[in-house]
């Protein structure tokens, strides 16, 4: 064999040994571990997010008000102390906001009876309760819908039968749930006219089947989150003391 040959037959052996090969799945194995006690810990870990542990919970500790009583989300039929209380917040609290930026106030807020997470328990407040009762990001905004629109959301709560938080809004139905009254902040509702809704945005974009939102007039999101609307209220006030009361009623 010449030197040409030579270089020739280790090109060829080359290309064969570097021929990709098909492969194909045989097995896949798996096995479960339980995650428990009995795990050893890192200290070095354990070390290292200790400080952040600490600050965390003295910041969720912390006492920022009293409740007077145990609210529950089940208290009421139409509407609740929690409920209530939640709805009010958020209108103390945020239409100073929007007045700010835009000039207007906000005429209602509605927010969704599943969106309480937690009960509000008698004693003393933390921002742990806050967490508790909205473990979600959900930030306020304010939309702006036309008085006809609003006989949509009045719709809704007589057809949802479930005490979905309002604030500014008094609804009140006879026994086959016919409207006998809707007022905003005591007055009629007009039709004509432009009304600021205060909501969370996953309700706006369509949660628990609240399709009356768009279309709309304008959105305005207030970067302000329910967690800390709650937290912000429970600074501001001493003690709650919320009740169930007449701002959705039926009468049989």
């Amino acid at each position: 064999m010449n030197y040409k040959q030579f270089i020739l037959s280790l090109l060829v052996l080359s290309a064969i040994s570097c021929k990709e090969q098909n492969k194909h799945l045989y097995k896949i194995e798996g096995r479960q571990i339980t995650i428990n006690d009995s795990l050893p810990s890192n200290t070095e870990i354990e070390g290292f997010i200790k400080p952040y542990r600490e600050h965390i919970t003295k910041d969720l500790d912390s006492i920022l008000a009293y409740a007077v009583d145990t609210y529950t989300k089940s208290d009421g039929r139409f509407n609740t102390a929690i409920g209530n209380f939640m709805a009010d917040a958020i209108y103390e609290q945020a239409n100073p906001v929007f007045k700010s930026r835009t000039g207007k106030d906000i005429d209602l807020v509605i927010l969704n009876h599943g969106g309480i997470r937690s009960i509000i328990s008698k004693g003393n407040i933390t921002a742990k309760t806050a967490f508790e009762l909205m473990p979600f990001e959900n930030s306020l905004v304010v939309v702006s819908l036309k008085g006809s629109q609003i006989d949509s959301l009045i719709n809704y709560l007589i057809q949802n039968k479930v005490a979905n938080p309002i604030s500014q809004l008094k609804l009140s139905v006879d026994k086959n749930f016919n409207v006998l009254s809707a007022t905003i902040k005591g007055n009629n509702i007009d039709t004509n006219k432009t009304y600021y809704v205060a909501t969370n945005d996953y309700l706006y974009n369509g949660g628990g089947n609240m399709t009356f939102f768009k279309p709309n007039e304008g959105l305005y999101n207030l970067d302000y989150k329910i967690r800390n609307v709650l937290i912000d209220y429970f600074k501001k006030v001493d003690t709650i003391n919320p009740v169930i009361d007449d701002r959705f009623i039926q009468i049989k």
